[in-house]
């Protein structure tokens, strides 16, 4: 069990001894309560239980996760990253991975807002940025940056980024940028 699932675990058992009840009690008062939101939830757990904030924001947190339906993530984590106002920017970043594809093998690890592109390390995140934008992020050393491939501070994620609001953009400079990155990784 890792670090943080611990410390949960032994909060909820603190809140079991210090209220007498069992999780399932706990649970059976906040959904005989008939409240549906979290902060209405935990004040009333504050004030029932004489809990304190964090106890009882935990409780409610993890209720709220057991009783509603939660939807299934899509298949295809396209379909989570480029909905709404992102869902236009969809074919740029289908057009990057088809180039992509030509070089040869790669893993694919999809992230909570992009997908991370891995030989024996990454080399390039993909996925919908800031301002209506596809982001890519490339790590590459020894490349001069430019007006549109912008070197990043030392120690994020990735040296250089290149930001894409159009699939005329997805072009042999890109693609290049992209294959330097891929062949470093190998």
């Amino acid at each position: 069990m890792d670090p943080v699932d611990q410390a949960v675990q032994t909060q909820l058992n603190n809140i079991q001894t210090r209220t007498g009840k069992s999780l399932d009690d706990l649970y059976a008062l906040l959904s005989d309560s008939g409240l549906k939101k979290h902060g209405e939830m935990r004040d009333f757990l504050i004030q029932k239980l004489e809990l304190g904030y964090g106890d009882a924001n935990l409780l409610a947190h993890m209720y709220r996760a057991k009783t509603e339906e939660q939807p299934a993530p899509p298949d295809d984590p396209l379909d989570l990253y480029y909905t709404g106002k992102n869902a236009a920017l969809r074919p740029i970043h289908e057009k990057i991975m088809e180039e992509v594809e030509k070089f040869g093998e790669f893993e694919v690890s999809p992230k909570k807002k992009n997908l991370s592109l891995r030989r024996s390390r990454q080399f390039a995140i993909l996925g919908p940025g800031t301002k209506g934008r596809i982001e890519v992020g490339l790590n590459m050393k020894g490349v001069e940056g430019t007006d549109r491939l912008l070197a990043q501070p030392p120690g994020g994620m990735c040296q250089y980024k290149v930001f894409l609001s159009d699939i005329y953009e997805v072009d042999e400079d890109l693609i290049g940028w992209i294959r330097q990155a891929y062949d470093v990784a190998g």
